[in-house]
């Protein structure tokens, strides 16, 4: 496979930003989540770790999250620690003592559906330390 340079013969992003249309339903939450996993499974290898995606909010900051069986694993970076109220009321969790929330696998849609109007793009990542939690992904 040949790999694309930039101008300054830097190999190019290996995944882009996407713009972020505002969810408003759980359907479109589930269809979201649906596409998300698909994307996933067509650019993850099986030997790679830290993979999810990282919502990149509109006033600042990004929200970076791991979906597992039984787990939502969300790193919230220092300039999104404004966003921690909103977690706590759209998902029913306590705010952690540090920066990653660990949430039931079942307050996807909810998390998702809270944070979408303020979201500006999402892209999606590998590599990322989620704590002592960087899985691989599931065959």
């Amino acid at each position: 496979m040949t790999e694309i340079s930039n101008q300054q013969g830097e190999p190019a992003p290996r995944f882009r930003p996407v713009p972020w249309s505002a969810l408003e339903t759980p359907q479109d939450v589930e269809l979201w989540i649906d596409q998300h996993n698909q994307s996933l499974q067509e650019h993850i290898g099986p030997q790679e770790t830290g993979f999810g995606v990282c919502f990149t909010l509109a006033v600042g900051g990004n929200i970076y999250m791991q979906t597992t069986g039984d787990a939502i694993f969300l790193d919230v970076d220092a300039d999104a620690a404004w966003v921690a109220p909103l977690l706590t009321a759209a998902t029913g969790a306590e705010q952690p003592a540090g920066q990653l929330w660990v949430l039931p696998e079942d307050r996807l849609v909810q998390l998702v559906l809270g944070l979408s109007p303020l979201i500006a793009s999402t892209i999606l990542i590998v590599g990322h330390r989620f704590g002592s939690r960087n899985r691989k992904m599931a065959a």
